[in-house]
């Protein structure tokens, strides 16, 4: 999928057309009002102010006639220069356009701004030459913004849209689009009955009984694979003492975002990160030199107040699940540990046909802990442990945390688009608050070096991406029913139904006999409906025979095998975690 923000032309192309929609909005609603219209990933928006006038999804039509009529008419944009003072008077009925004038760098004493016939707009540029290339767009959405993203401040109107150079690629946006709603995880984890959210818990996830059977999947497979790379596990309190967070520095920088509760009159808080309990376990005990690298996995439940408007099914909640790591080790074992993660990750991505690219965060400018030493050997630790790993990665200067550099995995789902998962972080933060060490070989206190990594990121938003990867098909091995066998005639092949549906339960299928009495045809197409990877008909045949006729989801080729066949084949597909047989 591209990015409309990194693509030279389509940023101008984009940003050109927010004025063009601007415009129009101001022919059609004369008391209209605009903060800004930037670009982003996925095309522009514009906040709007309309007073008591509100724009609805079935408006857009009227909105883009506009556009196109004043796109006909073929004006040229035209870029003024003008004085602080000038752009002051010339937007003086305008108080979202005075308020960006007047916070702009006073040594700013040239002001730019664009016009196209009768509109003119407040803007650095650059901008296309004339309305005339602005053909192929379409208005997709319109949704509430507050002015400035503060929630005391007054409700704007914020349209959506996209523009390409040509309607094929256009046409291919909008396919893409129905593609994605179609995928949608909230609409697919009602119908599938994974999950739910309730109105008594905005942003806290109800799993219902199939989201559960996955949930518990992944939970598994992710200790099986952890247990292979040598982890050992801990739980850690969902709820700790104030001054613990006072010394990670979570309650000084992100106590807003923080639950509390008040115990034996003392504040405590609901975890909103495993780390500073994952610290307490190391200093629980004395390490050694020979102890390390120590690597320490939980599966640990967080909270994080997030704004009501941000909620989103499973991809922004209130409470998840980290699937965190803490890697204690020497200096020198630094390289090794990252391959080492890097290549497990790789592994685990694969097994979900997930492909990645890796981001590299560097130093911020301002307000960072250690060195300039160490952190330039500590990106170059990163940087050279990646491409040992046999992968390039994209530097991304100055995103880097306060406390260390770190590797960013972005995974590629099935329709392209990217999600950030995947971290390594080295910390040289929390082991200097909490005074982490190990003994020497010489018998001297050190520092050990530490890494923070999550691979999922969390559960919920993992399932979430996994949901709408495999457009709710998921692979035999994840699904919560695997198979559906359907009776022909109750009368006449319910009973070896039953026997093929004993033999796969023994077996630790996840089964389900389809015995209603309801026409085949329907029973067919409800199994695909509920996208079940394999549907089994049990007819004359395959009951005369010992046999079972089945198809894969999806599919209309029906393939025949005999029971222990089947199984076989079964089995062997789960345990290799292969998408289908």
């Amino acid at each position: 999928m591209i990015n409309i923000k990194e693509d030279e032309d389509l940023h101008v192309l984009n940003h050109s057309c927010a004025h063009l929609l601007a415009q129009a909005v101001k022919h059609l609603y004369k008391d209209a009002k605009f903060w800004v219209g930037p670009v982003i990933e996925d095309g522009f928006y514009y906040d709007i102010d309309l007073g008591d006038q509100v724009v609805k999804e079935e408006d857009l039509p009227a909105i883009e006639k506009e556009m196109k009529k004043i796109a006909k008419d073929g004006k040229k944009i035209i870029r003024h220069e003008i004085s602080k003072e000038e752009a002051l008077e010339m937007f003086k009925d305008d108080p979202y356009k005075i308020d960006l004038i007047s916070n702009m760098d006073e040594e700013n004493t040239v002001i730019s701004c664009y016009s196209q016939g009768d509109f003119t707009d407040l803007c650095r540029g650059p901008h296309i030459d004339t309305v005339k290339e602005l053909k192929y767009f379409k208005l997709l959405k319109v949704s509430g913004a507050y002015w400035k993203g503060d929630a005391n401040n007054k409700m704007l109107q914020r349209i959506y849209g996209i523009c390409f150079r040509s309607e094929e690629d256009l046409n291919k946006y909008l396919e893409f689009l129905e593609e994605a709603k179609k995928r949608d995880h909230k609409k697919l984890g009602k119908e599938l009955e994974l999950f739910m959210i309730s109105e008594y818990g905005p942003g806290f996830p109800f799993f219902l009984k199939n989201g559960m059977i996955i949930r518990n999947l992944l939970e598994s497979f992710w200790y099986e694979e952890h247990t292979k790379e040598g982890y050992e596990f801990i739980k850690t309190p969902i709820m700790l003492n104030k001054e613990l967070w006072e010394l990670s520095g979570h309650w000084f920088n992100y106590r807003e975002n923080m639950y509390t509760s008040e115990i034996d009159d003392k504040t405590f808080a609901i975890k909103p990160m495993n780390c500073p309990g994952g610290m307490l376990v190391y200093k629980n005990s004395l390490h050694s030199y020979k102890d390390l690298p120590l690597r320490v996995g939980e599966l640990g439940q967080v909270h994080r107040h997030e704004a009501s408007g941000a909620l989103n099914g499973l991809f922004r909640v209130r409470t998840f699940t980290q699937d965190d790591a803490h890697l204690f080790m020497r200096e020198d074992q630094i390289e090794e540990e990252v391959i080492r993660l890097i290549n497990f990750i790789d592994r685990i991505y694969s097994i979900f046909g997930l492909t990645y690219d890796i981001e590299l965060s560097t130093r911020p400018e301002e307000k960072y802990i250690g060195s300039l030493e160490v952190w330039e050997k500590s990106e170059k630790v990163l940087q050279e442990a990646c491409h040992k790993a046999g992968h390039d990665c994209k530097i991304n200067p100055g995103d880097g945390a306060f406390y260390g550099p770190k590797l960013d995995f972005h995974i590629k789902d099935s329709l392209g688009r990217v999600w950030q998962c995947g971290t390594i972080q080295l910390d040289m933060n929390l082991p200097e608050r909490f005074d982490l060490t190990y003994v020497d070989a010489d018998g001297s206190k050190k520092r050990p070096i530490m890494l923070h990594r999550v691979i999922f990121g969390s559960i919920e938003r993992f399932m979430g991406i996994l949901i709408e990867h495999y457009a709710g098909a998921f692979p035999l091995w994840l699904s919560p029913v695997q198979i559906n066998i359907i009776p022909v005639n109750n009368e006449a092949h319910l009973e070896y139904a039953k026997e093929v549906f004993e033999m796969f339960d023994k077996n630790k299928f996840r089964v389900k006999l389809d015995d209603r009495n309801e026409k085949l045809s329907y029973k067919m197409r409800e199994s695909q409906t509920k996208k079940i990877p394999l549907t089994i008909i049990i007819g004359d045949n395959e009951m005369n025979n010992h046999m079972v006729s089945y198809r894969e989801f999806g599919s209309q080729e029906t393939k025949t095998l005999s029971v222990e066949e089947f199984i076989k084949k079964v089995a062997d597909c789960i345990d290799s975690k292969a998408y289908n047989l």
